[in-house]
């Protein structure tokens, strides 16, 4: 049959129609809603024919595939097997992208996870490994005298009670470790919330930086001491220890695994997977929590109009009534009085140095004379700054309407600290094939594709096109590879090569 023929459909919205769709055709059904486009689609004709499938299956076969119903239709001619795609909404997390969405992130932070270059964020040289040796010869060079603790890292950030991971501490002779920041000792009741994430280091050594030099070639029992203690950290924290400064709580970081000579205090973590994904702590830029961007408050959104003055409201946030006359105002009127300038010049005549204190804020201490009905007097005050006002009411306010009336003063803007690029400066210092894993992100769809095949083997790529499409390409030896250029591919063939996978998912349809 060149059609499918429904008769008599009755199913939720529809009134006994009749229909004739053609087949191996592309069909769209049109109409406002309610009229009955989906319970014809899905309801009708999709779930006729998932119903005749399923009935010619074998009875052993049907009893693990769900029945449905005969929907309400006297009868459909013509009518195959049939799939139903369904409707999906794009996702609202600020943080997804075509990558994420599509699975290739996933294989990207795999990839760049085992086989990624790791260099210097501040100097971008490439990093080797560190031997215990190296880090006992970084460790004498402190300043003498200073009182140092040897942590070995066990546990980094992860939920639980760790009662088993503490019980073995105790058992293995340790007297103190650190928990969350406090060092206590293993002879304390120590229960963790097991909903919140927590950090356990043990303590292996407290010792002075003191006579650590070898002299001569002779034996020195402070050193010897030191290297033991070093050797048993690494062991224990696999691979990592932590200096920390008894007096100043500073720590320095120590690896066996990547280490810049002429940086040695740079924290270079563990790579792993989940620090490459911006939906985590462990790799999002702690300033905009892995978004790449940040509400900033723009100047011009709060001088709306430079030719006023101070008190004839130019700071639109303050411009009210209440404000020209309450507490800020006596606030500014204090602050021209220790600064130096009028409250009557307008906003565009007083000097860059003014206005930068009075969107900014001022750091001394200012005295304030107030006469109200319930409080008359001077009071002891800082100016906090237009601008850290706004943010810090943003930040800490429990009221939408209250954010929403900030955010009319603010902007989108890039993150100052990550570039937009949305991960921690380490783990951008993390490339293969010369690009790290954001820029990786950032090339189109046709471009990136080329590149990822370009990283496999000669002796595995025979060809592109050739592996894309007959599916050798998930069966070479390099898989994140495969994954990756046969999903590049897919979104090529979907025409949209010109487009990169760093793109928001909420822009896309």
């Amino acid at each position: 049959m060149e059609h499918i023929v429904i008769k008599g459909a009755r199913m939720h919205n529809l009134k006994n129609i009749d229909v004739s769709i053609p087949r191996n055709k592309l069909t769209v059904i049109t109409g406002l809603s309610g009229s009955g486009k989906s319970s014809l689609a899905f309801d009708t004709i999709f779930a006729e024919g998932q119903r005749r499938y399923v009935e010619s299956l074998s009875a052993y076969a049907r009893q693990f595939i769900a029945q449905m119903e005969k929907p309400e239709v006297d009868s459909i001619e013509g009518l195959s097997p049939a799939i139903s795609i369904d409707q999906k909404t794009a996702p609202r997390n600020p943080r997804s992208t075509v990558g994420t969405v599509t699975e290739i992130y996933d294989y990207m932070r795999l990839l760049w996870a085992k086989v990624g270059k790791v260099h210097c964020s501040i100097c971008g040289k490439m990093l080797g490994k560190q031997s215990a040796s190296q880090i006992v010869d970084t460790i004498t060079r402190m300043p003498e005298g200073r009182k140092i603790f040897l942590l070995a890292p066990i546990v980094q950030g992860r939920k639980g009670e760790h009662v088993k991971v503490i019980e073995a501490i105790r058992r293995e002779g340790f007297v103190r470790m650190r928990i969350d920041g406090q060092i206590v000792t293993v002879d304390e009741d120590i229960r963790l919330d097991p909903k919140k994430t927590h950090t356990i280091e043990i303590v292996v050594d407290r010792l002075l930086v003191r006579d650590l030099q070898t002299k001569d070639g002779e034996v020195n029992a402070n050193r010897t001491r030191l290297a033991d203690s070093v050797e048993l950290c690494l062991k224990k924290g696999e691979g990592s220890l932590i200096v920390l400064d008894a007096e100043t709580n500073g720590e320095t970081r120590f690896a066996e695994s990547f280490v810049c000579p002429e940086h040695p205090e740079e924290d270079i973590p563990e790579i792993e997977p989940r620090s490459f994904s911006f939906n985590s702590p462990h790799g999002a830029c702690e300033n905009c929590h892995g978004i790449g961007s940040v509400l900033q408050v723009d100047e011009s959104a709060i001088i709306p109009n430079p030719r006023l003055s101070l008190s004839e409201g130019a700071i639109h946030p303050w411009a009210t009534s209440a404000s020209r006359t309450g507490f800020m105002s006596q606030v500014l009127g204090s602050l021209s009085r220790k600064v130096g300038f009028s409250m009557a010049i307008p906003w565009e005549k007083l000097e860059e140095a003014i206005r930068r204190i009075i969107l900014h804020g001022y750091p001394h201490p200012l005295t304030v004379e107030i006469q109200s009905m319930k409080f008359g007097g001077t009071y002891q005050t800082t100016y906090e700054g237009v601008i850290p006002n706004l943010e810090r009411r943003h930040s800490e306010t429990e009221s939408s309407y209250m954010r929403t009336q900030i955010e009319e003063y603010m902007l989108e803007l890039p993150c100052a600290v990550c570039g937009g690029r949305r991960l921690k400066k380490e783990i951008l210092g993390v490339t293969v094939g010369g690009k790290n894993v954001i820029e990786g992100t950032d090339m189109a769809i046709d471009e990136a594709r080329s590149f990822f095949v370009g990283l496999i083997p000669v002796e595995i790529a025979k060809g592109p096109s050739t592996l894309l499409r007959t599916g050798e390409l998930r069966r070479a030896n390099d898989g994140n590879n495969s994954q990756i250029a046969l999903r590049n591919s897919q979104i090529t063939d979907g025409s949209m090569n010109h487009r990169s996978a760093c793109i928001s998912a909420t822009t896309r349809s």
